[in-house]
């Protein structure tokens, strides 16, 4: 019976590392993010693709606003880049938008949201934001290399993901299937 519990345990833990992403910054660190496939399945299957294929690898934070959010996820570096795949039908929530809430970043139609995604910094900044984002993702740990990323609409000297993966850095990627100016509101 103990080894069935432990063996329960490791599979649960093994299943668990595919809801996560690493990413490694060039401020020094990795952060954690769990995944929300329960309230946003096609926007976490569309990011564990694109981590997969190496897209977000070596990805600016072109847009980095103090005390709201660090947006990232344009191959081109300038809020109007998307990845090759059709953009994704909303998946609004009630989550309340909160410190290490990660959102998809979108035009102004609601269904828009293709490879940019956010971060937000604190409790209160991205709270309007509840409703009319997608949240996908909250991180886990390292906030601390996510509050070093450069500031600015674009910063001078722009931060990056170095890398960006699925599971645990010891866990196997899951290969998931999954265009515009994207940018949230402030």
């Amino acid at each position: 019976m103990i080894l069935m519990s432990s063996i329960t345990s490791q599979t649960a833990k093994a299943a668990d590392s595919k809801e996560t992403l690493q990413l490694e910054l060039s401020t020094g660190g990795s952060v954690v993010i769990e995944l929300m496939p329960d309230i946003a399945p096609k926007h976490v299957e569309r990011i564990k693709a694109l981590a997969t294929e190496g897209f977000y690898d070596n990805i600016v934070f072109h847009r980095v606003i103090s005390g709201f959010m660090a947006q990232t996820g344009d191959p081109t570096g300038t809020g109007t880049g998307g990845s090759k795949y059709e953009n994704l039908p909303a998946e609004f929530s009630n989550y309340t938008y909160k410190r290490g809430t990660v959102g998809m970043a979108r035009t102004a139609s609601p269904d828009s949201a293709n490879s940019q995604f956010f971060i937000c910094f604190n409790d209160t900044g991205c709270t309007s934001l509840t409703g009319q984002y997608t949240v996908w993702g909250q991180v886990t740990s390292g906030m601390e290399y996510v509050d070093a990323i450069a500031l600015g609409e674009p910063p001078a000297s722009p931060d990056k993901i170095v890398k960006m993966s699925v599971g645990s850095p010891t866990a196997p990627a899951e290969a998931a299937p999954a265009s515009g100016s994207e940018t949230p509101a402030h």
